[in-house]
């Protein structure tokens, strides 16, 4: 493909909500952070390396006792106020900065070990808010 010589109608999708297959053997929470495994399955937010913060549950779905893929959660992409941590926090001085996943519902400065959950937009006395 070569390059645009004039303008172009680029499709464009709103992209707010998806529907993702969850992992075996998990629930979802409704307002948990949800991720993304290695191999593509939904699951909620936990502090380690190498998943991909994907958006807030927008209900609780369980998946105990089912394979992968047997149960679906819809996510929202966009920026949702979390719990900070109360050892490594988030901080004023971190805003435009990234906020890694400590737990389903908390954030951390600290990325050891830990993924991406996105950007702080935010951080006030009720938490810090970050944009997925």
């Amino acid at each position: 493909m070569t390059s645009l010589a004039g303008p172009r109608a680029t499709p464009s999708e709103e992209g707010i909500r998806r529907l993702l297959p969850l992992a075996a053997g998990v629930t979802i929470y409704q307002g948990a952070q949800v991720v993304l495994n290695a191999g593509g399955w939904a699951e909620p937010g936990v502090s380690a390396a190498g998943l991909v913060a994907v958006g807030r549950a927008k209900t609780t779905v369980s998946n105990v006792g089912g394979a992968n893929g047997a149960a679906y959660v819809v996510v929202e992409r966009g920026t949702f106020l979390w719990a900070n941590d109360a050892t490594n926090p988030v901080t004023l001085a971190n805003v435009g900065q990234s906020a890694y996943v400590l737990d389903d519902q908390t954030v951390s400065i600290l990325g050891t070990s830990r993924s991406l959950a996105g950007i702080v937009f935010q951080v006030d006395a009720s938490g810090v808010w970050v944009t997925i």
